[in-house]
């Protein structure tokens, strides 16, 4: 029997449960009908990051940002690119920290860009500053569901 994992919507944030081999499969999203996964990052609040992190079977890679932050825009596109690669292994999302300041206090951010990887509402890694392709890729593969058919 194959796993089933509960991803949530980045459109309505309504939860959605199938199976893990269908992930790749474009699968949409029972409420709202539109795609459960974008290949963009998703700019997330404080009660939508919640939401995420309560209802996700997906690890979180988050990039905690500003936008007058220059290393921040550094990162951007780098984000972006992984998002596009690594979708749909992980959610990945974005907090402004000046419009969700108790979002980054709540996981200790001190700098930014800040990258992490959430879980279940647990830091499972992170990392202060501009970061690379090949470091959220690692990630990603340390922390983002075995999707086989054993």
């Amino acid at each position: 029997m194959s796993q089933s994992l509960h991803i949530v919507c980045p459109h309505c944030d309504g939860v959605n449960r199938l199976p893990a081999l269908r992930l790749a499969d474009e699968p949409r999203c029972g409420r709202c009908k539109r795609a459960l996964f974008t290949g963009e990052p998703l700019e997330l609040d404080a009660s939508r990051l919640d939401k995420h992190l309560a209802a996700s079977d997906l690890p979180l890679l988050v990039d905690f940002w500003a936008a007058w932050c220059g290393p921040c825009r550094t990162m951007a596109p780098i984000f972006a690119n992984a998002a596009a690669e690594l979708e749909p292994r992980a959610r990945f999302v974005k907090v402004d920290v000046d419009v969700n300041p108790q979002a980054a206090a709540r996981f200790g951010v001190r700098g930014i860009p800040a990258l992490f990887v959430l879980h279940g509402g647990k830091v499972l890694a992170h990392q202060a500053g501009v970061g690379d392709v090949s470091l959220l890729r690692g990630w990603v593969d340390r922390f983002a569901p075995r999707l086989t058919a054993a």
